[in-house]
Parts: structure tokens; sequence; C-alpha cells
């Protein structure tokens, strides 16, 4: 499909936007995919699009807080294989979906992401509680293999919230600080969206002149991101990132 300098540019810009957001708050899917598809690009392609361009951020935010892996190779050990697992069944769901039956299930795959992302910060707190209780008796995360799965499955399939989603799990099945469990948290999501990337790179939906602008859109969005910590109030743009995904969830749907 032909594609003009100034789509280019809101891609491009998009990116930006998403690797900002991801940096300081989460959600940055609700703005990549909303705007490949107003472009014009199919949605299956625009998920795709996203998932592969905006998948080189994940690596920073692993790298970021690697320190917090230690200790963790066991639980590693048990996980990243679910998660690669999980997000490679999505992405082979989503190529076999169809592009009607997206469209007509992504409002809602939307409406579930920005809900999760409303609910990051009690959840967070729940955590923080949780952790001040007796140790868990599950210290390795061998109860988490199922459900990590099952959300590597989501992220695979679409993407958007599963970084609370598997936050949640984590704290469910696992007792540790916060900052552990978030750091365990961010290479499995890694390793979903990566194996789903992966993927896709040859399943022919991949708008690759597109990825690729937005490849550095996302990178440059993520160091303003990592410049703006401190200054930028993670729930001011959360919640606009929720607002933007209700917004664009009720234009598909009544659109």
């Amino acid at each position: 499909m032909a594609i003009v300098w100034s789509s280019y540019l809101l891609a491009g810009l998009a990116a930006v936007a998403a690797g900002l957001v991801n940096a300081l708050a989460g959600g940055g899917t609700l703005i990549t995919f909303p705007a490949l598809v107003a472009l014009g690009i199919p949605a299956v392609a625009a998920n795709v699009t996203s998932t592969v361009a905006l998948c080189p951020g994940y690596l920073g935010g692993t790298l970021a807080q690697r320190r917090d892996l230690a200790g963790q190779r066991r639980r590693l050990n048990l996980l990243l294989p679910a998660g690669v697992l999980g997000g490679v069944i999505g992405g082979f769901l989503l190529l076999h979906t169809g592009e009607r039956l997206f469209r007509e299930i992504v409002p809602y795959l939307i409406l579930l992401a920005s809900a999760l992302l409303a609910v990051s910060d009690p959840l967070r707190a729940w955590l923080l509680r949780r952790a001040g209780q007796a140790a868990a008796s599950n210290p390795e995360g061998a109860w988490a293999v199922v459900p990590v799965g099952l959300a590597a499955v989501y992220g695979g399939y679409f993407g958007a919230g599963l970084s609370v989603i598997l936050l949640a799990v984590l704290g469910l099945v696992l007792n540790d600080s916060l900052t552990r469990l978030n750091a365990l948290k961010q290479v499995i999501a890694f390793s979903a969206n990566l194996a789903a990337a992966v993927f896709f790179l040859f399943s022919g939906h991949v708008v690759w002149t597109v990825a690729l602008v937005m490849m550095a859109g996302a990178l440059l969005g993520g160091v303003l991101g990592g410049r703006l910590a401190g200054r930028v109030k993670p729930a001011v743009l959360r919640w606009l990132v929720v607002a933007i995904g209700g917004i664009v969830a009720l234009a598909l749907l009544f659109g």
C-alpha cells in the first residue's frame, strides 16, 4: 500500500509518544495501534507492525532493571519458556483470526487494556502491602507457569496491558519486593513480545517502512521519557492514555 510522507510523520510521532509513555507509565500500544489504523493500515497488520516496532523498547526496560533479577535465575528458567511459548501462540492466533473478526474484537481489547492500565496504581499498592506479609510457599514460581503463559498468549495477540496482567499474576503467587517482581515482569513481557515479533517477521503483515520509522521514534521517546522521569507524574500520563483508549474503543464500536 502507498504511504505518503505525512503518514510516516504521524506514525513516527505516535511512536515517540508511545516510547515516552511506556518509559513513564505504560500503555504505548494504545497510541500506536489506533494511529496505524487511522493511516488506513488493516487492523491485523497495524497490530503486527506496532508489536515489531515497539519491541526494542522492552529490551531497554529489561536492561535497566537487570540488577533486580539477581537471585531469580530459577524463576526465570521456569517462567521465560512460558512467556516465549505464550507469545508465539498469541501471534499465531492473531494471524489466524481474520481481519473482520479482529476488527470486531479489538474495541473490547482496547477497553480491557485501558481498564487494566486504570487499576495499575491500586494493584501496585496491593502488591506493596502483600510484600510485607509472611513468605509464600511458592518461592520459585512453579505455580505461576500456567497463568504467566496465558498472559503471554494475550500479549502475543494484542499486547496492551500485558505488564499489568503479569504483575498481578506474579504478585498473587510470589511473595517478594515490588522492585524484584517488576524486574521479573519486565523480562517476561520482553520475552513474550520478542517471540511474537520474531514470529511476525515471516508473516508478511509487517509494514516495514512504517515499522522502521516507528522504531526510531520509540527509541527517541524512550530517551525523552527517561529524562522526564521525576518531572512528569506517571499517573497523569496513565490517565491520559486510559482516556485515549476509551475514546478510540468507543469510536471503533460506534463509528
